[in-house]
């Protein structure tokens, strides 16, 4: 098996090959419905950015006047967002929020998660305890929206799949809606965007809302 170098590793290809915060229009859309939904729900606190990467989709949910953190456990990839957006906040932490408690008990109520891409790299045995980590600190009515790479098969609802940077899964849209709903979360909506010649495999944006 070849060895995947992680992020650290490869942040400055990263940043070369993904310069800007959206792929596509959908990826866009997506992320200012979320915008739209944390808005609306008029209540005090941050928006987390889990696996923030370089901070561009941090930055633009600043700059729709979000309250945002982005968070990650690179450190080279937390280096380029710091200087290409030395206006956000960013700061090191994993996903599960109670392995940065530290840090994530500042952040509380939180208003609002952002996932993009980042929970694939979770191992699914550790995602009940992820989203967990997140309804603690979310009152009713915030707002979690992730985006992933997503699986048809239903007789397989999680499928481990050849990532160029760590290890990764894809995942069954009602498979990930079920883990949320364990953890407290209604699904509010979800998009499927089909393989095209820059995306091997569907991608699922999946927005929920903490229920009371």
């Amino acid at each position: 098996m070849r060895t995947q170098p992680g992020y650290d590793a490869l942040a400055e290809q990263y940043e070369l090959t993904f310069p800007d915060p959206f792929q596509t229009p959908l990826e866009r859309h997506a992320v200012a419905a979320f915008t739209d939904m944390v808005l609306q729900h008029h209540s005090e606190g941050t928006v987390v950015d889990i696996g923030c990467g370089t901070g561009h989709v941090t930055a633009d949910l600043a700059h729709r006047g979000l309250e945002v953190v982005g968070i990650d456990p690179s450190e080279a990839m937390l280096g380029i967002a710091l200087k290409s957006h030395p206006e956000v906040a960013f700061r090191r932490g994993e996903a599960n929020l109670n392995d940065t408690v530290e840090l994530t008990d500042q952040l509380a109520p939180l208003r609002g998660v952002l996932a993009r891409f980042s929970l694939i790299h979770v191992d699914p045995h550790r995602i009940g305890g992820v989203l967990a980590s997140w309804a603690q600190r979310m009152p009713t009515g915030g707002v979690v929206l992730l985006a992933f790479q997503s699986t048809d098969d239903e007789g397989r609802p999680v499928a481990p799949f050849d990532h160029a940077v760590a290890p990764a899964w894809r995942w069954h849209p009602d498979e990930m809606s079920a883990q949320l709903a364990r953890a407290g979360f209604d699904e509010a909506w979800r998009t499927i965007s089909r393989t095209d010649p820059l995306h091997r495999f569907p991608e699922c944006h999946l927005a929920a809302v903490r229920r009371p």
